[in-house]
């Protein structure tokens, strides 16, 4: 992950320029300087042009058997091709005024569409689909596959903004974080996921750096946070926040996706053989399996019931993507960097550490839940949702393909040299699974409280 050149790691003799100074040498350029901030302004125009009618629909693959070229008839082609100029023209302008090379990221970014739109037509498979194992896998495959064989050519390398992509995607998230569907499961909701979270992020931390003695503290972080959160959107924030390195955020995003795809299924096998009901089995799934979509698909093989319960508690669990990535860049910049610097930090450095995409996934549940719903009404509150989702579904695309296509083994097996990150995750993942089962039980097997109405 790219650092800013104000980065205390940049002065050998750990004397920090002043923070304030910093600050106001980016002045209000920053806000149309920095991906972070970009994030926030191009999730805003994506919800603008859907609110306003101006994209009513986004293109998407369709979903095929036996046969992939079912997946794309021709009468698709010309709106992916508009999909493809229209995601390119406002990225690029991102890309521009964060002071690189527009024309080179134009060059490389229909290549990058292409590669994910193969992912997509993969990830479209009925069955496999119906696994989980859907274009988001699939990209990271892709990439994976030729950044490890022929190797990611050179000239491509400009349009692989993964940061970009995946932030505006999770500005986009926030708009499905709504708040009149987290009432429906009121403290039963809040107590599977705001309880559980904290207490596997801490003891998965303690493990990491105590027990298992992990020397990065950033990469334990991040593990922690894609372990007991929400998987890919937890591990970029508080990557962001920790300042991880990219082959550390890719780590813990390739091993999540691995052992999600396997709980996608084996959950609900579990929960048949330990036979719970179908509220106890949802919150289970909703707080430990990483990924919305992941979620309803793993719910859905027990029923309605299953799949409007974990889908609530996966929301409910999203919420917390912002408070965590706040408090561990606070206790970053104020406790790990102030040892090493020798000096406590301002508050604006704490600001400026903060990822500001945190602010648009906040800003854009709070529109949804408490302007569009009442002002605009249910019906076209969806139609909005549909189109953010749309565009949110093929930026989370590209982000993965473009992390693929930045990864490499080599770089990745030094991570895992000795066991230590997976054992973290597999270790840190099945006391989440347990924890969670304990804590769903009770809340919803109807022995201590009544059952919910969903």
């Amino acid at each position: 992950m790219t650092r800013p050149k104000e980065d205390w790691r940049d002065y050998p003799d750990q004397q920090l320029p002043d923070e304030d100074a910093v600050y106001h040498q980016q002045g209000w350029t920053a806000l149309f300087t920095q991906e972070d901030w970009w994030a926030n302004w191009l999730g805003a125009g994506f919800v603008l042009v859907a609110l306003f009618g101006w994209v009513t629909s986004v293109p998407g693959i369709g979903r095929w058997t036996t046969n992939p070229f079912e997946a794309i008839p021709l009468e698709t082609i010309p709106g992916l091709i508009g999909l493809l100029i229209g995601l390119g023209l406002v990225t690029g302008l991102a890309v521009a005024t964060t002071g690189e090379s527009v024309k080179r990221y134009w060059v490389a970014f229909p290549a990058l569409f292409l590669l994910t739109t193969l992912a997509y037509v993969l990830g479209r498979q009925e069955t496999l689909s119906g696994w989980g194992v859907d274009q988001v896998i699939w990209g990271l495959v892709v990439g994976l596959v030729v950044s490890n064989t022929i190797g990611t050519p050179q000239w491509l390398r400009p349009a692989l903004k993964s940061e970009l992509f995946i932030k505006t995607g999770l500005v986009l998230l926030g708009a499905t974080v709504l708040f009149n569907r987290i009432l429906v499961l009121g403290s039963y909701g809040l107590a599977v996921a705001w309880i559980v979270t904290p207490i596997v992020l801490y003891f998965m931390y303690l493990l990491g750096t105590r027990y298992l003695r992990i020397s990065s503290r950033e990469l334990v972080t991040v593990v922690a946070a894609t372990t007991s959160v929400c998987g890919v959107s937890a591990a970029i924030a508080t990557g962001a926040a920790v300042r991880a390195k990219r082959e550390e955020i890719s780590f813990a995003i390739s091993v999540s996706l691995i052992f999600t795809a396997l709980m996608i299924v084996g959950m609900p096998i579990l929960a048949g053989v330990l036979g719970l009901n179908e509220f106890v089995a949802g919150a289970w799934i909703g707080g430990t399996v990483d990924a919305t979509g992941a979620v309803v698909a793993s719910a859905s093989i027990l029923g309605e019931s299953a799949t409007e319960v974990a889908a609530i508690i996966k929301m409910i669990q999203n919420v917390l993507i912002g408070f965590l990535a706040f408090i561990i860049a606070i206790i970053w910049v104020t406790k790990f960097e102030a040892q090493e610097t020798g000096r406590q930090p301002s508050a604006l450095e704490i600001w400026y550490r903060f990822p500001k995409f945190i602010l648009g996934f906040v800003g854009a549940s709070l529109l949804f839940s408490f302007v569009f719903i009442p002002g605009l009404g249910q019906d076209a509150t969806d139609g909005i949702l549909s189109v953010a989702n749309g565009f949110r579904n093929w930026l989370f695309a590209l982000t993965f393909t473009a992390i693929g296509l930045q990864s490499n083994f080599v770089e990745m097996a030094r991570l895992v040299r000795g066991g230590s990150p997976v054992v973290l995750y597999v270790v840190g993942q099945t006391f989440n699974v347990l924890l969670t089962l304990l804590v769903a039980w009770i809340m919803f097997s109807g022995t201590f409280f009544p059952l919910p109405s969903v």
